[in-house]
């Protein structure tokens, strides 16, 4: 069964999560946006065997960290969709506009489509490409524990910002419902910052797109 841990890192208290395989104690990192040294003693503290890093999409605080993250751990870096190639082109000038320590670009291992999977020693979890925030955003669920790394689409009681480039606000509102929801009401789900939620919680009360 997948189990994870989310560790806000960097000044926006971004939610990197480490998940991991509860048989085969191999792990993967969602989102080292900054902040290695702590994201790297709770995979101490864990005792799991880190071999991936997954990435929702290449904001500064979702990304910054994975440049070096994969050259020291000799890490693949899968995902977003390759329609967030501008941002990751631009990640070292996102980190000198946001005062980050320097960041450097890189070039992810695997791009991410609407309808592949990833997997973690047993656990297979479903992407869905959910552009809105970012043109290449991706999420991943996984069916078996009820659970959604979803990065900036949704919030608890909000949905993601679409002021900056690429951003469409009509084209989340579509991935939330249209890609989201159909994972089912007692999903859980895990944001790019603040508290969980579920999706049926959402549905019904969340501003943005609860049912009318």
């Amino acid at each position: 069964m997948l189990q994870y841990r989310s560790i806000p890192v960097t000044p926006f208290a971004q939610n990197c999560s480490v998940v991991w395989c509860d048989a085969t104690r191999k792990a993967a990192v969602i989102d080292p946006g900054g902040d290695l040294a702590r994201i790297e003693a709770v995979v101490r503290e864990l005792g799991v065997d880190l071999e991936q890093i997954w990435l929702t999409h290449a904001h500064i605080d979702h990304a910054g960290g994975t440049a070096e993250l994969s050259q020291r751990l000799g890490l693949p870096i899968v995902g977003p969709h390759q329609d967030d190639q501008f941002w990751i082109d631009g990640i070292a000038e996102q980190g000198r506009m946001f005062g980050f320590p320097q960041v450097d670009g890189f070039t992810p291992t695997r791009w991410l489509n609407d309808g592949d999977t990833v997997q973690i020693g047993d656990c297979t979890l479903n992407v869905r490409h959910c552009p809105g925030h970012t043109p290449g955003h991706v999420v991943f669920h996984s069916p078996e524990a009820q659970r959604a790394f979803v990065g900036d689409v949704l919030f608890n009681g909000s949905i993601g910002r679409t002021d900056f480039p690429g951003g469409n606000h009509a084209q989340l509102i579509s991935s939330i419902r249209e890609r989201l929801w159909p994972m089912g009401d007692d999903t859980v789900f895990i944001p790019g910052h603040g508290p969980e939620s579920t999706l049926g919680e959402e549905r019904r009360h969340n501003p943005f797109v609860r049912d009318a």
